[in-house]
């Protein structure tokens, strides 16, 4: 018999359709298999309450506590009949503090008869404010009444109660129920982890780990549970990357290697700075790769202002000397046009191929976005398909099917994140045999979430800043104690100007519209109502500023939505040093270049990721001059987002303040756009503390697939990794 097909069993032949159709319209659990490996959050010990005080705004929880008291309120209500209404307030407590439950209408009369003051019971629902207290209205709850009487104790036996990732629709205890009836076929689950690494780290069964985490005994059965399941997160993830890297491995490619006194050198000779010893390392990495005859695949992480894009043009010019085409992938035409436009002026001559004045070993250098007018991108397309064009910087439109290059040997793609693994494959498959790629981002990545999401990279850090670099000073600027601090900071502002220099003001909306269309119509917050604070919108701010604090001085917005030939025209008139101040989006997030900019302020602040806020915070302080950001805030001083700028403020090292944003958000935020697919994966894996874990099993995946890249004598492994490929190729290796 197939042991495999019971914990494929859909759910509804097993709980019926009705609970199965909740289960995977809520919680995307469609097998017993998808059942059993849906673990409890958290464990409540019977006899120990929850946490009142602890409870988090506006999410779905269940808490274990006993009633206080409980009150029926009759008022006066027209949809009521004879004119009454009723309201069952019921109070809560565990001792560290208390909840108001509140009941209305029909539903008051169930719980008014159970709910009785020393009654102890489940309740599930979500967390809102009313007078400024916390409750839960109608919430679904479970009774847990003497030990031999109750239901609820025989599907928990033992004395810890498992609390199950929940909704609305679907309370902890009816998942632990149905867990309940599937949880014999545990003992049919195969086993992916080898037999050897298994008992070489004394890890327990799977079955046992199943039956473990689901219903534990004891504290060591849930942490022998976590241990063994973690493993199988972590390893199983790791063979797919493994596999990946492997497989790409075996892929042929051209060496491209530079010939000497050829473009390169020409573009050397005119450099008027050195390189740094993180580039010059970081490049022989690069060129050591591109020498090879399979493909590089490299992460190139580089701190704000590190010179990642120097590192990439080299390579370019390299790949270009050997012969080749080279292209750039940005994730926004304001950074492509950018790009562009720095890549031509570093370049000079060198970037006037085929042009009268070019230099001898000159390229053309081209630009292909999907704004470009009809007779440009033809050009742009001709360029690239002749070899006319060594380097093309682009947007998603180079993925398109119409552009063609000549011999595309290497794929720089810019700001990692924003693209899929789909889509530097959907660009690699230009070459005539699979080009060389390099991946770069500005975002500091701890090594756990490198190994997890770019595993299937090799890494490159450059943490080195160059020579002649301003530091940048950051301040908080709290605007709702200390207004006076808000108008200093325009005059700051408006002294940077003064002395020559630029400056950016950072806006979370456009204005006009919200940027949700949704939330176009909402109405303005008392606190808005009451100019308490300037307006959050692009366009609403640079109008306050040009008409008041920096009245006077040359005021242009730029944002998402604007065209791109006015997004480009205000770029060069702020690079060209025709604009003082820029009120901006996150659109000026990555790759803007003006060394001239000294300041920015960056307008509710705590809106911003800490991440983001480095990022932009790099925009200034690339001259010669000092740079200053200003992180205006209206949030009380002792909160979490005041915490967290005054972080941002503290340090301007980006993988510090990658561990700090790691700490203060929730696992489910770490992976970014990965999260979709990884939550379905990394159930138990906690990317953030599990690093040592992570480690071992990448070791350990890179042996597996070294001696047996099929995974022929592991059909358990092989198993558990096509399943994970079919559930998350699109959704989380794809995004990585």
């Amino acid at each position: 018999m197939d042991l495999v097909p019971v914990l494929e069993e859909p759910l509804k032949k097993v709980l019926g359709p009705a609970t199965a159709k909740v289960m995977a319209e809520h919680l995307g659990l469609h097998t017993v298999g998808d059942l059993l490996h849906h673990y409890p959050r958290r464990y409540e010990e019977r006899g120990q309450l929850t946490h009142l005080a602890d409870l988090p705004m506006d999410e779905h929880v269940t808490v274990v506590a006993q009633v206080a008291d409980a009150r029926l309120l009759t008022f006066s209500s027209p949809k009521a009949p004879r004119g009454k209404g009723q309201r069952l307030e019921v109070t809560i407590t565990d001792g560290s503090g208390r909840l108001k439950l509140v009941f209305f209408g029909n539903g008051v009369h169930k719980p008014h008869k159970e709910l009785l003051p020393g009654t102890r019971a489940l309740f599930a629902g979500k967390v809102s404010v009313f007078n400024r207290r916390l409750q839960l209205a109608h919430p679904a709850y479970e009774l847990l009444r003497g030990e031999d009487v109750s239901e609820t104790v025989d599907t928990w036996a033992g004395a810890l109660i498992p609390l199950y990732p929940a909704t609305a629709k679907l309370e902890s205890w009816k998942i632990a129920k149905s867990v309940q009836t599937v949880l014999p076929s545990a003992q049919e689950a195969t086993d992916p982890l080898p037999e050897s690494l298994r008992a070489g780290r004394g890890l327990v069964p799977l079955p046992e780990a199943l039956l473990k985490i689901h219903r534990p005994h004891t504290k060591a059965d849930i942490e022998n549970a976590r241990s063994r399941l973690k493993w199988d997160e972590a390893f199983v993830l790791q063979v797919a990357l493994a596999r990946r890297r492997h497989a790409d491995a075996q892929l042929p490619a051209v060496a491209r290697r530079p010939k000497k006194d050829g473009l390169l050198s020409a573009f050397d000779a005119k450099l008027p700075f050195t390189l740094t010893e993180g580039q010059q390392k970081v490049t022989k990495e690069i060129f050591d790769d591109l020498a090879t005859e399979h493909p590089m695949h490299r992460l190139l992480q580089g701190e704000v202002g590190s010179g990642k894009t120097m590192v990439a043009l080299r390579a370019m010019l390299a790949v270009v000397d050997a012969g080749g085409q080279a292209a750039m992938l940005a994730p926004t035409e304001v950074l492509a046009q950018q790009h562009h436009r720095s890549i031509t002026e570093m370049m000079g001559e060198l970037a006037e191929g085929g042009m009268l004045g070019g230099a001898e070993d000159s390229t053309k250098v081209v630009l292909l976005t999907g704004s470009m007018g009809t007779a440009t991108r033809r050009q742009a397309l001709l360029d690239l398909v002749t070899g006319e064009a060594g380097l093309v910087i682009g947007t998603h439109a180079l993925i398109e099917d119409k552009v063609q290059f000549h011999d595309l040997g290497l794929v720089v793609v810019d700001e990692q994140h924003r693209f899929g693994v789909e889509q530097r494959d959907a660009l690699r498959g230009k070459g005539k045999q699979p080009p060389h790629l390099l991946v770069m981002t500005a975002t500091p990545i701890p090594r756990t979430v490198a190994m997890t999401v770019f595993g299937d990279l090799e890494t490159s850090v450059l943490d080195q800043l160059p020579a002649g670099r301003s530091p940048i000073a950051s301040h908080v600027v709290p605007a709702a104690d200390k207004p006076h601090f808000l108008s200093r900071a325009w005059e700051r502002v408006r002294e940077e100007v003064s002395n020559g220099h630029q400056a950016y003001v950072v806006c979370p909306r456009i204005g006009d519209e919200d940027d949700d269309p949704k939330k176009s119509k909402k109405k303005p917050s008392p606190e808005d109502e009451a100019e308490k604070r300037p307006p959050l919108a692009v366009l609403d701010v640079a109008d306050q500023l040009a008409r008041g604090p920096l009245q006077g001085l040359k005021v242009e917005v730029l944002h998402g939505r604007m065209p791109p030939d006015d997004k480009d025209a205000v770029m060069r008139r702020f690079a060209a040093g025709e604009t003082d101040v820029l009120v901006a989006t996150t659109v000026i997030e990555v790759g803007v270049n003006v060394p001239n900019a000294t300041a920015m302020v960056i307008m509710d602040a705590d809106r911003f990721g800490v991440s983001q806020l480095h990022q932009l915070r790099g925009r200034v302080g690339r001259g010669s001059a000092a740079g200053l950001c200003l992180l205006v805030t209206e949030m009380p001083e002792a909160g979490p987002a005041r915490q967290r700028l005054t972080a941002v403020a503290s340090t301007l090292d980006g993988f510090e303040l990658s561990r700090i944003d790691l700490e203060q958000r929730r696992e489910g935020d770490v992976l970014g756009q990965a999260q979709s697919g990884a939550r379905t994966s990394l159930r138990m894996l906690a990317v953030i503390d599990d690093e040592e874990i992570i480690a071992e099993a990448r070791d350990e995946a890179t042996a597996v697939v070294a001696s047996d890249p099929d995974l022929e004598h592991l059909p358990g492994l092989r198993t558990a990794l096509q399943a994970l490929l079919d559930e998350e190729r699109e959704q989380y290796l794809e995004k990585g």
